[in-house]
C-alpha cells in the first residue's frame, strides 16, 4: 500500500478508538457501564443491532460468496423480517418489564439457577469461541495481503478492541459502531460504484447484469425442498429463522445493544430497522461481489486469488506446471471474453438460438477454468499440505489491491478492521456481561457493592478480549469464514432457544425437565453434526447446519413437554 493509503487506514482507526474512549468517559456504576444509561434512540439501537452482526467476515466472504457461488446466499436473511416481529411482540416486554441486564436472567425468575446458568455457559462456550474466529477470520485474509506477521495481526485489532471496550462499555460499543457502519457501508459502496465504472467502456451496466443472469450469478430465489442446501427459500424462511430468533432474542451480544433502549418502543423500533434494512444491505455486497465477477470476465483474474501460496508454488519445483497451467487459463479466459461479447451481440440482435448457444460455450469454458483452479489447488497443497486452499475469502481484497485507486485502497482495509472491531467489541461486551451478572455476582461473589461490579465487568471484558485473541492465534481456518460463525452458532442457538420457548409458552414445564433435556438435545446436535461431517449419517439425518438450530428447538420442547417435571 501507498504512504497514503497507510494514513487513511491509521486516521480512521485511531480516530474510531478515540472517540469511543472519549465520548463514553467515566462509567461510574454497573447500570450506566452495561446497559449505557438507557438513553440509546431506536436508529442508534438499529444501526448496533447491524454492525453487531456484520463483521469483517461479511466483508471479506460475503462478496467472496457471490462470486463463486451468486446471490443466493440472500435466502438465509429471509426469515429475518419475521424473526424481528415475533421478538419485538414476545420477547422483549418481558425483558424489559423484569428489567434484566441480561437474558438469562428471566430464565431464574421462570425456572431455577441451574437451568439459567445452563444457558448462560452454553451462550459463554459459543460466543467466546466466535469472538476468537471474529478476530482470527480477517486477520489471515489481512495479514496475508499486508505482508503482516498474523499472531501480531491478531493482537493489533484485539487491543484496539479492548482499549474502548473495557474504557465505556456498551456506550462505548454503540457510539463506535455509528461511525463503524458509515466507514464501511460507505467504503463497500463506492468500491461497487468504481467496479461498475471500471467495465470496459462498451459494457454498460444492463450488459454487465445480463451477463451476471447468463452464468448464474443472479439466483436469488430457489423453491426447491432440499435439507442438504443451505441456501434455498425453505431453509432461509425455517431453519434460518429459528437461528435468528436464538441470535436476536437469546444472544447476549445482540440482547445487550436494545436493552440500552430509551424505552420498549425505541428498542422495537430497532429491531424493526434491523429487519427492514439488513436484507438490502446484504442484497448490495453480494450484487458487488457479482459485478468483481464480471469485470474479472474482461480483465483475466488471478488463477489462485490467495497469491501468497500461487507466488511460493511459482517459485518451487511445480512452476513449470503451475506456468502451463495459467498459460492454459489465460487462453480460456480470452475465447470466453470473445464469446461474451458475440452473446451480447446476439441477445442484442434478438438471436434466441444464437444466445443459447453462447451461452453454453461461455459455461463450458468457465467449467474448464474452474477445472484448471481445481489443479492448482492440488499442486499448492503437495507444495504445502499445511495451506489453506480456499480463497474464496480472498477475492474482494485481491481486486482492491490490484485495481482500486490510491486512498481507496486504505479506506477499504480501513472498512475490514472497523467491521471486525465492531462486532468483536459487542462480543466482548456480551461476554463480560454475562459472565459479571449470571456467573460471577449470581453465584460466586453475591454481595460486593456496586463498585466492585463495576471493576468485574472491565475485567472480565480484558479477560475475555486476551482469550479471544489467544483463541485467534491457534485457530485454523474454516472452509468458508461466513458460514464457520454460521456453523457454530447453529450447534448451540437451538438449544437456547428452545429453553426460552419452554419457557415463554409451556408453562406447565418446570426446571428439571428443560434442564435435563437441554442437556440431552445438545449432545444430540452435536452428535449429528459430527455424523454429517464425517459422513456417517443415514439419509433421513443428512441436513445442513442452518436446520441444526431447528432440530436443538424442536428436540428440549419435544422432550421436556414429555418429561415435564
Amino acid at each position: 500500500m501507498s504512504n497514503l493509503d497507510w494514513f487513511v487506514l491509521i486516521f480512521t482507526l485511531a480516530s474510531i478508538v478515540t472517540y469511543g474512549i472519549w465520548k463514553t468517559r467515566g462509567a461510574k456504576d454497573l447500570q450506566s457501564y452495561l446497559k449505557g444509561n438507557n438513553d440509546a434512540k431506536w436508529w442508534g439501537i438499529g444501526i448496533s443491532i447491524m454492525a453487531t452482526q456484520a463483521s469483517a467476515i461479511t466483508f471479506l466472504s460475503t462478496p467472496g460468496q457471490a462470486y463463486t457461488d451468486g446471490m443466493r446466499f440472500i435466502q438465509f436473511y429471509f426469515g429475518l423480517p419475521i424473526a424481528m416481529i415475533i421478538l419485538s411482540v414476545t420477547f422483549l416486554p418481558i425483558f424489559y418489564k423484569l428489567k434484566v441486564y441480561t437474558a438469562y436472567e428471566y430464565l431464574e425468575t421462570r425456572f431455577d439457577l441451574k437451568t439459567r446458568t445452563l444457558a448462560a455457559f452454553l451462550f459463554l462456550i459459543q460466543r467466546g469461541l466466535a469472538a476468537g474466529i471474529t478476530i482470527y477470520a480477517p486477520s489471515i485474509i489481512l495479514s496475508t495481503l499486508l505482508n503482516w506477521n498474523l499472531t501480531l495481526t491478531n493482537i493489533f485489532i484485539g487491543l484496539l478492541v479492548i482499549l474502548y471496550t473495557v474504557s465505556g462499555g456498551t456506550k462505548a460499543v454503540t457510539q463506535t459502531q455509528k461511525q463503524q457502519m458509515a466507514v464501511m457501508m460507505g467504503g463497500m459502496i463506492l468500491a461497487g460504484i468504481l467496479v461498475i465504472n471500471m467495465l470496459p467502456n462498451n459494457i454498460s451496466f444492463l450488459d454487465a447484469v445480463n451477463v451476471a443472469g447468463k452464468m448464474g450469478k443472479l439466483n436469488l430465489v430457489n423453491f426447491d425442498f432440499d435439507l442438504e442446501d443451505r441456501y434455498n427459500f425453505w431453509t432461509g424462511t425455517t431453519a434460518a429463522l429459528f437461528l435468528f430468533l436464538s441470535y436476536f432474542g437469546t444472544d447476549q451480544s445482540q440482547v445487550q445493544r436494545y436493552l440500552a433502549g430509551k424505552s420498549l418502543a425505541q428498542s422495537r423500533l430497532g429491531l424493526i430497522m434491523n429487519g427492514l434494512l439488513k436484507i438490502p444491505m446484504q442484497l448490495i455486497i453480494l450484487f458487488i461481489g457479482v459485478m468483481v465477477f464480471v469485470f474479472y470476465q474482461f480483465n483475466t483474474p488471478p488463477i489462485f486469488f490467495n497469491k501468497v501460496e500461487l507466488n511460493n508454488i511459482k517459485s518451487s519445483n511445480y512452476s513449470q506446471e503451475v506456468n502451463k497451467l495459467e498459460n492454459e487459463f489465460k487462453v480460456l479466459h480470452d475465447k470466453k471474453t470473445v464469446d461474451i461479447y458475440s452473446l451480447l451481440d446476439a441477445q442484442k440482435n434478438e438471436d434466441k438460438g444464437r444466445v443459447q448457444e453462447l451461452k453454453k460455450s461461455v459455461l463450458d469454458t468457465e467449467s474448464k477454468m474452474q477445472e484448471i483452479n481445481s489443479n492448482v489447488k492440488i499442486i499448492v497443497i503437495k507444495n504445502n499440505p499445511s495451506a489453506e486452499i480456499n480463497d474464496k475469502d480472498y477475492i474482494f481484497m485481491s481486486y482492491v489491491i490490484d485495481y482500486l485507486p490510491t486512498g481507496i485502497i486504505g479506506l477499504l482495509f480501513a472498512v475490514m478492521f472497523s467491521a471486525a472491531m465492531s462486532s468483536t467489541a459487542s462480543e466482548l461486551n456480551a461476554l463480560a456481561s454475562t459472565t459479571t451478572i449470571d456467573i460471577y455476582k449470581r453465584s460466586i461473589k453475591k454481595k460486593e457493592n456496586d463498585r466492585h461490579y463495576l471493576m468485574s465487568s472491565k475485567y472480565f471484558t480484558l479477560l475475555w478480549g486476551v482469550l479471544a485473541i489467544l483463541f485467534a492465534t491457534t485457530a485454523s481456518l474454516f472452509e468458508n469464514l461466513i458460514q464457520a460463525v454460521n456453523l457454530l452458532g447453529s450447534l448451540f442457538y437451538g438449544t437456547i432457544l428452545g429453553i426460552f420457548v419452554v419457557a415463554f409458552y409451556f408453562k406447565n414445564v418446570k426446571s428439571n425437565a428443560v434442564f435435563y433435556c437441554a442437556i440431552a438435545a445438545e449432545i444430540m446436535v452435536v452428535s449429528i453434526h459430527f455424523l454429517n461431517h464425517y459422513q456417517l449419517a443415514p439419509n433421513w439425518l443428512q441436513m445442513g447446519y442452518l436446520w441444526y438450530n431447528v432440530v436443538g428447538c424442536l428436540l428440549v420442547i419435544l422432550f421436556a413437554t414429555l418429561l415435564r417435571k
